[in-house]
């Protein structure tokens, strides 16, 4: 099988910085389990420019990739980072538009469970995978919120691809990590991007420029989310501070 990189993307494509990660984490569940050493999809691309890769087959049969959508062909789109991760995103966060329906049902229900704010899980999805449920990163991490295979073993998600059990998964998680840092919600988003472990070390957001990006606009994310929704939810949350 023969491969074409096009477009700068072979440097992206082959070389992988994992500044600030935390590999050798353990990591407990909400219920006190000990979970095992993993990498989670936080804790893999901090300070790494966001870049979507466009793959396809050519008409020779060649399978090649583009940062840009080739005309005429079938392709998929490989997420190279998180949609909220690039320091460098001209996008207008203030007003690009929210997913105020998608997956509403398993939002709910997953947020009541593990008592996590349901507008923070949006922001979250909304940051990780801009709600595509195929995204895929470099690092591995899969579906709406992310996942590595190992978090997603770990939180008991069966096909990290399945939106619902994607979801339930990666708020188990965040509600672990909402436990661990307090309720502060941009500890635990920092740690939901950097690691946990980063978070602890640097006894509060580290200084990495797209954790500290991350963080900032999943809370313009989640501020809108709420005012959006602008509805009541039953019971405590996780999460009820926004900063540290």
């Amino acid at each position: 099988m023969k491969f074409l990189l096009r477009s700068g993307v072979a440097a992206v494509m082959l070389s992988a910085v994992a500044a600030g990660a935390d590999t050798n984490s353990t990591v407990l569940s909400a219920q006190g389990t000990v979970l095992s050493n993993a990498t989670s999809a936080q804790e893999s691309d901090a300070e790494q420019p966001a870049m979507k890769i466009f793959k396809y087959t050519n008409r020779s049969g060649v399978r090649s990739y583009s940062d840009r959508a080739p005309m005429g062909v079938s392709y998929e789109i490989v997420q190279l980072s998180c949609f909220a991760c690039n320091v460098k995103s001209t996008l207008d966060w203030n007003n690009i538009p929210l997913y105020l329906n998608d997956y509403r049902s398993t939002i709910t229900a997953a947020a009541r469970k593990y008592q996590v704010d349901p507008a923070l899980v949006r922001a979250v999805i909304h940051a990780e995978s801009a709600f595509r449920p195929g995204a895929r990163s470099k690092k591995g991490a899969l579906g709406l919120m992310q996942l590595m295979p190992a978090t997603a073993r770990d939180m008991d998600v069966v096909d990290a691809l399945e939106p619902q059990d994607n979801i339930f998964g990666g708020v188990r998680y965040l509600a672990w990590l909402l436990e661990q840092n307090g309720g502060n919600t941009m500890l635990a988003t920092a740690a939901y991007n950097a690691g946990p472990g980063a978070v602890k070390r640097h006894n509060g957001i580290p200084p990495y420029e797209e954790t500290r990006t991350y963080v900032k606009r999943v809370k313009l994310l989640h501020d809108r989310y709420k005012l959006a929704l602008n509805k009541t939810f039953s019971g405590e949350w996780i999460s009820q501070a926004d900063s540290y």
